[in-house]
C-alpha cells in the first residue's frame, strides 16, 4: 500500500469549487482539510485536490459540473471503509463525501427502506428493528448502507437471503453530466443492473431503496476455544459447512481477544478460535444444526436467541476510525492441505500469522444466480481474509506483510475470482466478473461516464 506524507498543492482550478455545498468545501491548507480528507481506515492518507460535502442531489450535480470544468476527477466516498485502493490516486480529484445525504425512511407495508448515501447500517438496523424488520446488513454498524449495498454485501443472512445488492429495488443517481436519474427494473434498467454489485464507478448514488425482511429475533452468538484446539476444530468446522443448511451463516476467526466489555473477562488477551454467526429458524432447529460444533466442547458458548438488530454488532468489529489492512481471496474449499497451511502460518505459537485470520462461509443463496444483477452470484465455498490492526504506524508494513503471507500460502486453493469490496489492494475488475459481464459493465461505464470523470478503486 503506497503512502504519502505531504500533500501536493491543489490545482489552481480547484479554487472554483469554493462556495459550493453551502461552503462545505475544503482545499489543502484550509482548517479542517486533513480531517475532511481522512477516511475510516487511518492507514490511508488521501491528498485530494478538494473535499466536498454535498447535502442534496442538486449539490452533488454542482460539484460534478465544477470538477469537470476544473479538469478534475471525482471520487465519491461514504465512510471510507473501502478507501485503501484509492490511496495515492486522488491528487487530481475531488473527494465527494456523502455524509450529508442522510435521509432514512421505512415503509412497513411494502417492507422497503429508502436510505441516503450518508446513512450507516447501525442506524438503519435500529430503525427497521422497531418494526420487526431487518436489512441484509454487514458485520459492523458504522459501514455505509449505499457503498456496501452496491458493492455486493455479504451479511449474517447471506446463505439464506443472498447478497444485499440483490435486494436493491431502485437507486437515485447523479450521472457524470449532472443529470439526476432513477434506476430500477423499469427505469434505466441497464444502469440498475450495473449498480447491483458491478464495482465500477457509474455515478454518485445519492439514495437506495431496497427490500427488508420480517425478523424480530435470531439465534446468534459465538463459540470459542483456545487456539491450541485449532487442529481439531478448524477441520471439523470445514467439514460441517459442507452439509450445513442455508439457514446457517457463520465465520471462523483466529484472533487475540481484545479487552472489550462484550467479551467475557476470562477471554481477554487470549489466543482464540472463534466461530460466530446466525441460524434462521426455531430454537430446536438451530440447536440441531449447531450440535456438531457444540460436540467439540467450546470453552464459551454465547449462542442464544437475540433481538435481530443486535446482529449488526455480533462480529465485534472496531467502530470509529481505525488503522488497519484487510484483504481477501475466494477459495474453492478447505481440504486437509489447505488446513495444514493455515496451521503453519497462524496456528498456536506461530509468529508470522496475521493479527486476525478469518474464513467466511459462503454457498447457499450466494451460489444461486440472479441475472438481474451484475454480481449475479459469488463463486467459492469460503472467503478468507487476513487482517492487520496496529495502532503504531511503524508496524503497519509488518501487519500488511503478515496478512499477505497468509493469502499467498493459500493460493493453491483459491479459485481466481475476487470479491472487490474486501480488497485493500488495487485489482483488475476482470478478476471479479465473467468475461461477458465485465464487457457489459465496461460498455455501460463508457456510456454513462465517457470522459472518466469518476475515479474507481479498482482498474
Amino acid at each position: 500500500m503506497s503512502r504519502s506524507t505531504t500533500a501536493s498543492p491543489p490545482p489552481a482550478a480547484a479554487e472554483s469549487l469554493r462556495g459550493l455545498c453551502g461552503g462545505a468545501v475544503h482545499l489543502p491548507g484550509d482548517p479542517g482539510f486533513d480531517m475532511a480528507s481522512s477516511p475510516w481506515n487511518l492507514q490511508v492518507q488521501h491528498h485530494p485536490a478538494a473535499v466536498a460535502y454535498p447535502a442534496s442531489p442538486r449539490e452533488v450535480a454542482d460539484v460534478l459540473r465544477a470538477a469537470r470544468g476544473a479538469g478534475l476527477q471525482v471520487a465519491p466516498q461514504g465512510t471510507g471503509h473501502g478507501a485503501a485502493p484509492l490511496d495515492g490516486h486522488l491528487g487530481a480529484s475531488v473527494l465527494l463525501h456523502t455524509a450529508g445525504l442522510n435521509e432514512l425512511s421505512i415503509d412497513v407495508d411494502t417492507r422497503r427502506a429508502r436510505a441516503g448515501a450518508g446513512v450507516l447500517w447501525g442506524d438503519l438496523a435500529e430503525a427497521a428493528g422497531r418494526d420487526g424488520l431487518v436489512g441484509l446488513h454487514p458485520s459492523a454498524p458504522d459501514v455505509g448502507v449505499v457503498g456496501y449495498s452496491i458493492g455486493g454485501g455479504i451479511g449474517w443472512y447471506a446463505r439464506r437471503l443472498g447478497l444485499q445488492c440483490h435486494s436493491i429495488t431502485a437507486a437515485e443517481v447523479v450521472l457524470a453530466d449532472g443529470s439526476v436519474v432513477r434506476a430500477s427494473a423499469d427505469e434505466e434498467p441497464e444502469l440498475f443492473w450495473g449498480l447491483r454489485g458491478g464495482g465500477m464507478p457509474l455515478g454518485v448514488v445519492t439514495a437506495l431503496e431496497f427490500q427488508l425482511y420480517p425478523l424480530d429475533t435470531v439465534v446468534a452468538g459465538f463459540l470459542a476455544w483456545d487456539r491450541t484446539r485449532m487442529e481439531q476444530v478448524l477441520p471439523a468446522w470445514a467439514q460441517w459447512t459442507t452439509t450445513a443448511p442455508d439457514a446457517a451463516t457463520t465465520s471462523l476467526r483466529l484472533v487475540t481477544a481484545p479487552p472489550m466489555p462484550q467479551i467475557p473477562a476470562e477471554l481477554h488477551f487470549r489466543e482464540l478460535l472463534v466461530i460466530d454467526g446466525a441460524v434462521l429458524g426455531s430454537d430446536d432447529e438451530a440447536a440441531a444444526i449447531l450440535a456438531p460444533l457444540r460436540a467439540l466442547r467450546p470453552e464459551f458458548d454465547t449462542v442464544t436467541r437475540v433481538p435481530a438488530p443486535s446482529l449488526v454488532r455480533l462480529h465485534l468489529e472496531p467502530e470509529g476510525p481505525t488503522p488497519g489492512y484487510a484483504s481477501s481471496r475466494l477459495m474453492s474449499g478447505l481440504p486437509d492441505d489447505a488446513i495444514a497451511a493455515v496451521l503453519d502460518i497462524a496456528g498456536p505459537g506461530a509468529a508470522d500469522g496475521p493479527d486476525i485470520t478469518e474464513f467466511r462461509q459462503l454457498g447457499g443463496a450466494l451460489h444461486r444466480p440472479n441475472e438481474g444483477a451484475a454480481l449475479s452470484s459469488l463463486d467459492g465455498e469460503f472467503l478468507v481474509l487476513g487482517f492487520g490492526l496496529r495502532p503504531d504506524p511503524a508496524e503497519w508494513d509488518e501487519a500488511r506483510e503478515q496478512a499477505v503471507r497468509l493469502l499467498d500460502a493459500l493460493q493453491p486453493w483459491q479459485n481466481g475470482r475476487e470479491y472487490l469490496p474486501m480488497l485493500d489492494e488495487r485489482s483488475d475488475t476482470r478478476k471479479a466478473f465473467p468475461p461477458g459481464v465485465h464487457t457489459r459493465l465496461s460498455a455501460l461505464r463508457a456510456a454513462v461516464d465517457p470522459d472518466r470523470l469518476f475515479v474507481g478503486p479498482h482498474l
